[in-house]
């Protein structure tokens, strides 16, 4: 089985209703599957607020200084569930890191997928701001690797 039939595997499960999924095939490969059934809710960020409590005085809103409006930024997501690999080998620099200026396809990171090495690419031109994930984490379908500004 090809990289291409596995993700569309992938895919066509995650489009469907049925929450787990194991095939065996006669040449040996198993392969298993189980949506995780927590909802992702995205929360809409706001203008960050602290409070300070005055004796004998109502609780005030007190200025921020800080104003982080993260609706401006574009998030590279994992398009599959794998480890994550900031660099080629070990010993390699890695292939991006924050203030890294990035063009629409150029190698971002590696997720590693049931031992196939899956390069992620950019889909978009900007500046790397954040990467949301660390070297030999876990990630899963949809997780942001990426913000890019």
């Amino acid at each position: 089985m090809n990289y291409e039939d596995i993700k569309k595997l992938i895919d066509d499960m995650g489009n469907s209703k049925i929450d787990e999924l194991s095939i065996e095939f006669p040449d040996g490969i198993k392969i298993s599957m189980k949506k995780d059934k927590t909802q992702m809710i995205q929360a809409v960020p706001q203008e960050p607020v602290q409070y300070i409590s005055v004796p004998d005085k109502k609780i005030e809103k007190a200025e921020t200084v800080e104003n982080k409006v993260e609706e401006n930024y574009k998030i590279v997501k994992s398009p599959m569930v794998g480890t994550f690999y900031s660099k080629s080998s070990p010993t390699a620099e890695p292939y991006v890191k924050v203030g890294s200026e990035v063009k629409k396809g150029d190698i971002l990171c590696i997720v590693e997928a049931m031992k196939l090495m899956n390069e992620i690419e950019s889909e978009f031109d900007g500046k790397i701001v954040e990467v949301c994930v660390n070297d030999g984490d876990m990630v899963d379908y949809g997780k942001p690797l990426f913000k890019i500004k």
